[in-house]
């Protein structure tokens, strides 16, 4: 009995080494992966193409006048992409709730008031 858990183990450890080792001859036929790493839209008509415009949040007038600039910033876009992902919300959806995540991250309500007890508003 001792004989055969022994070499199930041995069995194991030697099949989880060479996948280890040849992930990246295989690695990229899993299902699912592709999202993993994919790169992120350089520009404004990549962000469109990628999903990251709406009729509230328009891209279209940046391309349309040649704006030359590298599109939206890269860390809030494969935020919002994973939000979209994960949660399979639209574009403006995914954003509403990136901005939640950041403003209580800032210490901001979801009223857009600050949630610091000190704070004194005059109005």
């Amino acid at each position: 009995m001792a004989y055969l858990l022994y070499s199930i183990t041995f069995l194991v450890i030697v099949t989880g080494t060479i996948l280890y080792l040849t992930r990246n001859h295989w690695l990229h036929l899993l299902p699912g992966h592709s999202y993993l790493y994919s790169h992120l839209p350089g520009t404004f008509a990549g962000d469109i193409e990628a999903g990251l415009s709406s009729n509230t949040f328009d891209l279209s007038a940046n391309v349309e006048g040649g704006d030359s600039r590298a599109g939206l910033d890269d860390a809030s876009k494969a935020q919002i992409l994973a939000i979209m992902k994960k949660r399979r919300l639209r574009f403006d959806e995914a954003r509403r709730v990136y901005m939640e995540q950041r403003f209580s991250a800032n210490g901001i309500g979801a009223d857009g008031r600050p949630k610091d007890p000190k704070f004194v508003s005059f109005s």
